[in-house]
């Protein structure tokens, strides 16, 4: 199934199934009127929302609409219960650690870096970036991401996969220049992650084929700014923790409400030639390549567009956002 939800005046939406071409669109709400009423009783809701789905592929659903570029989206999950980002990419763990002059952390390839981000609300996917002051240093990081239902605490890797309800893309906005004095502080992340931005669709892993395999997804994901090719690394190979490694290790301690977002960090290859897919791993092979930074920030007036592509098409529609000045309010 692909799903999406739609404006309709409230905070959550309307929860909508799309046809694999993205062209049409059937409103379920006498299924689930929200993606997270979905995720809350998948068990029992999810055939009808099948038996649905294949009347949408059809040509048979009563009610559906068509989908154009225009069609406004909000974020899937507009407000989630909660939100862990992992880095699972170690080449963008050293990197980036470079970076900021910071070593690898301890037990670098056993347990996987995670932080918990803003979930309310997420942006939608044509939303703009809202930054106060370019000195904080504004960054993109594409990634891909799972939600989940219920997970018991203590869920082992293996038992994860039965959890992964869902896959979608992730624009986790990073304040590179807020993150190393908020890190000082020994008390983690928070000023310096703010809104994230979610594809518009959200994908059963069975839509994927044979690129959804060990808990990866094995699609490159392609990242242009300002209408250029920035990156499009494969996300599959170099992710070191799965998906069900990151949900092993998020619940070890604690349960996940249905409808948590699991975040896989920045997708990065070691070639090169992939590009990058945020804007601190470029400059930190600038400085390793001629010894500084060239490639800034982002500047209010800026466009990024995060896709990933299956034979031509794209799998979980564009995320497609400018940076814009952000005015306090009066």
């Amino acid at each position: 199934m692909i799903l999406a939800t739609r404006p309709n005046g409230t905070r959550d939406g309307e929860l909508v199934l799309v046809s694999r071409d993205h062209r049409n669109a059937v409103a379920i709400g006498s299924i689930a009127p929200t993606l997270q009423a979905l995720l809350d009783d998948w068990q029992r809701l999810e055939p009808a929302a099948l038996k649905v789905a294949s009347a949408l592929e059809a040509g048979l659903a009563e009610g559906s609409f068509a989908i154009d570029e225009t069609t406004r989206w909000l974020a899937p999950l507009p407000r989630a219960h909660g939100f862990a980002d992992g880095s699972a990419y170690i080449n963008h763990i050293v990197l980036v650690r470079k970076a900021r002059g910071a070593e690898p952390p301890p037990g670098l390839e056993t347990e996987p870096l995670v932080y918990q981000g803003t979930s309310d609300p997420f942006l939608a996917p044509t939303d703009p970036i809202p930054l106060e002051d370019e000195a904080f240093g504004c960054d993109f990081e594409s990634e891909v991401a799972i939600i989940t239902d219920d997970v018991p605490q203590g869920t082992t890797a293996e038992q994860a996969a039965r959890h992964v309800r869902l896959v979608l893309l992730l624009n986790d906005v990073s304040l590179r220049n807020l993150i190393p004095p908020e890190l000082a502080k020994g008390f983690g992340f928070f000023v310096s992650k703010p809104q994230s931005a979610l594809s518009p669709f959200v994908v059963t892993p069975d839509e994927l084929g044979d690129s959804w395999r060990d808990g990866r997804v094995h699609l490159p994901l392609r990242t242009t700014l300002n209408g250029e090719l920035f990156g499009d690394p494969d996300a599959g190979p170099e992710m070191h923790f799965s998906f069900l490694q990151l949900i092993a290790h998020c619940s070890r301690t604690r349960p996940l409400g249905a409808g948590t977002l699991v975040g896989s960090g920045t997708v990065s290859n070691l070639d090169r030639t992939r590009g990058s897919s945020c804007i601190v791993e470029r400059r930190m092979l600038e400085i390793l390549d001629s010894g500084s930074a060239k490639t800034p920030f982002l500047r209010h007036g800026d466009h990024v567009v995060i896709e990933m592509l299956k034979g031509g098409r794209s799998v979980f529609g564009r995320i497609d956002q400018r940076v814009v000045k952000y005015e306090k309010p009066a």
